[in-house]
């Protein structure tokens, strides 16, 4: 039975798809997160908050996920050290104005700071189960926002990797957006450590490695590094391969979700990509793997 390694984080409902598909195929998973969410813009966020919605021209906060929830409770959490919990300042008060939330998660985690932090905070969150996805939000927020063109101004928490779908249908109707970018994803700084550990337990049973898996672009430059002091990774031009590492790595083959990231593993990382999905689906790539090992 082949390791698989698959450069993402498994799913926190189980079982994980992608593990799955591989399993039933005969194959050994193994995931190894190499994402990671870092807060950012901590004192712009609590100097926002510092200030207040009124002063802003704010009527609401749009908060699409959980991340932007935790960059809003660190901001509140330094201010109110910061006031050694001194009473809040009036025009500090976020009670006046809705919170407008993607999905039941972000508005269950919006609560739950609502509960523990009442300052700086409001309970008046809309939207929620009935509004997962940008557009059913979006769809809301026109609907429940008063007609009065000098209170339509969003205070709007994004990533660094947010669509602009929301914003777009927002705007084309009136709706000013104030964003502010509160949180950015990056690297794991410990996919070395968390890498290594698998490859231990591998070793520990005594199976042999077959494939890695990339399923993004955006990681494949970060990891690559890391994963060559451990592998033999095949090369566009396999004769310019290392003799020794070849000798000392583990061999594997390169597959990869869909096109942009094989265009990207060939043409950028100059690496030897044996496989590609023919659907950025669990299934088709297991299946394409498996066709590939078969043919071998």
């Amino acid at each position: 039975m082949s390791n698989v390694l698959l450069l993402r984080a498994a799913s926190q409902d189980s079982p994980d798809r992608y593990e799955n598909a591989f399993k039933s195929r005969g194959y050994h998973p193994i995931s190894v997160p190499v994402l990671e969410t870092v807060i950012v813009c901590h004192e712009e966020l609590a100097r926002r908050l510092s200030i207040g919605p009124e002063k802003q021209s704010l009527s609401g906060v749009i908060i699409t996920s959980q991340r932007a929830v935790e960059a809003w409770s660190e901001a509140a959490q330094a201010l109110i050290t910061a006031d050694n919990n001194t009473p809040l300042k009036p025009e500090s008060d976020w009670s006046s104005v809705p919170f407008y939330v993607v999905g039941e998660a972000t508005s269950a985690a919006l609560r739950d700071i609502c509960e523990k932090i009442p300052l700086y905070t409001s309970r008046d969150i809309r939207g929620g189960s009935e509004t997962g996805t940008a557009e059913r939000l979006a769809g809301f927020i026109l609907k429940d926002l008063p007609s009065d063109e000098t209170s339509r101004k969003l205070l709007y928490l994004t990533g660094d990797k947010n669509r602009d779908t929301l914003p777009k249908i927002l705007e084309s109707a009136g709706v000013a957006l104030d964003p502010l970018q509160v949180y950015a994803t990056q690297g794991s700084s410990t996919f070395p450590h968390d890498l290594s550990l698998a490859l231990e337990r591998v070793k520990e049973e005594g199976s042999s490695w077959g494939w890695i898996i990339y399923f993004a672009p955006s990681v494949a430059e970060f990891v690559t590094p890391i994963l060559r002091n451990h592998f033999a990774i095949p090369a566009a031009n396999s004769s310019t391969e290392d003799c020794a590492q070849l000798l000392e790595h583990h061999h594997v083959k390169i597959a990869a979700i869909g096109p942009t990231t094989e265009s990207f593993l060939q043409q950028t990382l100059k690496l030897s990509v044996a496989v590609t999905a023919r659907n950025p689906k669990a299934d088709d790539l297991a299946d394409a793997v498996l066709q590939h090992d078969g043919a071998q």
